[in-house]
Formats: C-alpha cells, sequence, structure tokens
C-alpha cells in the first residue's frame, strides 16, 4: 500500500512541474531504496520544517473530547512540555502526510498514570499483519518497558494503536511539538515500510 500511495503521489508532483519531484527525507530514502523514478527526474528535497504546514490541529479536552480549540501551524512552535502543564488537554493532527502512510490522525496527550507522552493512531493495515506488528513494535521501541496497545478495529478495518513516544528512539523533552510530530512519523512511516517488506518477503 505504501508504494502504491507513494507512486501516485510522485505522479500527481510530477504532472505540476516536469522532471522535478519535491520531497521530504523520509519519502526520498524510500524511492531511492525501491527505485520509483527513473534517473532523468530530478529530486528537491523539501525543508523538513515545513510538513505540517498545512495540518489541521486541534487542541481537544481529553475528559468530554470536546474541541477547546483549533490552532494554527504556529502552535506547533511550543515545548511539548505544553502538555504537562495542560494534562487536561490532547492535541489532534491531520494531514496529507500521515494519508500517505495509512495513518488516520495523530493524538498526543501526557498519560495521566505513567506520566509519558501517549501517541494513538489509526493505522491502515490488514488483521494478518497483526504478528509483524507486534513484533515490530517490540523491537523499535526502546526500553525494557516499553509499552504499546495494539487493537484491531472491525467497525474502521484499522489498527488503534497507541505507544509512548518517551519509548521511541530520538525523543527528548526539550523538543517542539512540530519536531515531536516529524518524529512520530518518521517511526510509523519506517513502522509500515519495515511490516510490508516483511509481508512481500512471505507471499
Amino acid at each position: 500500500m505504501l508504494h502504491k500511495r507513494m507512486k501516485k503521489y510522485i505522479s500527481s508532483e510530477l504532472t505540476s512541474e516536469a522532471n522535478k519531484v519535491e520531497i521530504y527525507q523520509e519519502e526520498k530514502e524510500f524511492i531511492k531504496k525501491y527505485d520509483l523514478v527513473s534517473n532523468d527526474i530530478t529530486i528537491i528535497d523539501k525543508d523538513p520544517k515545513t510538513r505540517f504546514l498545512d495540518a489541521y490541529i486541534e487542541r481537544g479536552d481529553k475528559e468530554t473530547e470536546e474541541t477547546l480549540a483549533v490552532e494554527s501551524f504556529a502552535f506547533l512552535e511550543q515545548p511539548i512540555a505544553y502538555l504537562q502543564k495542560h494534562m487536561n488537554e490532547f492535541i489532534y493532527i491531520e494531514s496529507k502526510w500521515l494519508e500517505l502512510i495509512g495513518v488516520d490522525a495523530i493524538s498526543l496527550e501526557v498519560s495521566d498514570v505513567f506520566g509519558t507522552y501517549d501517541v494513538m493512531v489509526g493505522l491502515q493495515m490488514q488483521k494478518k499483519l497483526e504478528m509483524s506488528l507486534k513484533e515490530n513494535l517490540s523491537k523499535e521501541l526502546d526500553g525494557d518497558e516499553a509499552r504499546f496497545e495494539l487493537m484491531f478495529n472491525q467497525k474502521d478495518g484499522m489498527w488503534d494503536l497507541n505507544f509512548a513516544l518517551n519509548d521511541v528512539q530520538g525523543f527528548h523533552e526539550k523538543m517542539s511539538l512540530e519536531e515531536t510530530c516529524r518524529l512520530i512519523y518518521r517511526f510509523l512511516f519506517k513502522l509500515v515500510e519495515r511490516i510490508e517488506e516483511k509481508s512481500k518477503d512471505m507471499n
């Protein structure tokens, strides 16, 4: 699915300006690894800080799930510690880039129980890939007590995945919310890529 979506994205970008495609680092690595474009196409690096520039950003109340405010991109420039100061809130983000990797949205909040930064996503992936998904999460999340919750949502046909951002390699509490979103994206991108690669090998 990631291959298909990536090819579709490249096609849509190429129609606007012949033989050039603007792309972020994760997509660039993927395109080169799987040789998805011909040599006559120029790949231009996008500024990574602009990835979530057009994202839909919302602050919500954890208890009621009521929308508190719809925010602009500037909100993401705050440190992630914002969530420690506003324990009652969660941040909800939708983006075309998340759609590219089969993720519906990112929700981010601080756990009332563990005090960790918790990430919740809906992941479009076949139910039969459960074992591969669990193995990859166990391997890629750092720490002996790395925890995640994974449940298949029959209604939506998606995986509800929750994990602690604190267990993701590269995370630190001095990050901005924007840097945090990019780290989550990279983690999910690589997760989806590895599982699809493994499922291909099994077929």
